[in-house]
């Protein structure tokens, strides 16, 4: 059955006249007489009771009506959804993150991303570095959030989403929360440094080890935590000192100061990753939008 029959068909049973049907749709009534007369061969009914001056519908006709717009309502809801997954407006889009991610500018980027695309199922999760690349792999999600980066990034649409200095973290007891000045690395050699993640290895807590090397430290007692959070939790209590974004004292934690250092501070960063033959437009409109976020972070 050809839809255009039915608009035809709706046409003539709203109007009950072929004459301002014909009108309604830009057409001949000739025309749209034989289009009707073929809908009802089709369906072997008569739709239309034409004895009278007036036609009037038949309550196969009737029935029929009320079918014939749900028919075309469905029709149309259809052509909108796929027009709008089509081109990113709807459907999903799965983000994994590192952890301390969540410090940074990532939340006012999905926020905005959540404000522009309000009918995309946003998919978020927690991942480490391994996992992250892991996942993308497996095409278990889009978009990878990785500090500072995954190591298969040539391989992968990326983009830089923010660079920031590392600091310190230090419980609030030691003395050394105590100093408004920065604090040399070479102080804190006699002091337990806690790291993260425990593993897979290599990883953050590796980069961490090779900036206090370059500092001219190497931690006496490493502690070594599976997350982020577990790490800051950790300091909390007074077990040791950790080297974390300068993000992370954005969200004040009990028992825990943020100090900076003097020496070299290479700094972190956060980069988002896809899959090169991941061109979902829900995808493309993400990064399309961090590079706009990122401009405007930058003027």
């Amino acid at each position: 059955m050809e839809f255009k029959r039915l608009k035809y068909f709706i046409a003539v049973a709203e109007e009950l006249n072929f004459g301002r049907a014909a009108v309604r749709l830009g057409m001949a009534q000739p025309p749209l007489s034989r289009q009707i007369a073929a809908l009802e061969d089709q369906l072997g009914v008569k739709l239309f009771d034409r004895s009278r001056n007036q036609i009037r519908l038949t309550d196969a006709g009737a029935a029929f009506l009320q079918r014939a717009r749900d028919i075309l309502r469905d029709l149309d809801s259809a052509y909108r959804e796929a027009r709008s997954i089509g081109q990113g407006g709807a459907g999903q889009l799965r983000i994994a993150f590192v952890g301390s991610a969540t410090h940074g500018p990532l939340p006012g980027l999905i926020q905005a991303y959540r404000s522009k695309y309000k009918n995309v199922d946003l998919s978020l999760s927690s991942m480490n570095n391994a996992d992250l690349e892991r996942a993308l792999i497996r095409r278990d999600i889009d978009i990878a959030v990785a500090r500072p980066h995954l190591s298969g990034a040539e391989e992968l649409r990326s983009a830089e989403l923010f660079r920031e200095p590392l600091i310190l973290a230090i419980p609030d007891g030691s003395p050394f929360a105590d100093t408004a000045r920065s604090i040399d690395l070479r102080d804190l050699s006699e002091e337990p440094f806690v790291l993260y993640p425990r593993r897979p290895r290599p990883s953050f807590a590796d980069f961490i080890l090779r900036v206090c090397a370059e500092n001219g430290v190497t931690p006496k007692e490493q502690l070594f935590a599976q997350d982020y959070q577990t790490a800051i939790s950790l300091v909390s209590v007074g077990v040791g000192v950790a080297m974390v974004p300068e993000s992370v004292s954005h969200s004040p934690r009990s028992g825990v100061v943020y100090r900076s250092y003097g020496g070299h501070n290479p700094g972190t960063s956060l980069t988002a990753h896809a899959r090169l033959d991941n061109r979902k437009p829900q995808v493309m409109n993400f990064f399309s939008l961090l590079q706009s976020f990122t401009r405007r972070g930058t003027e």
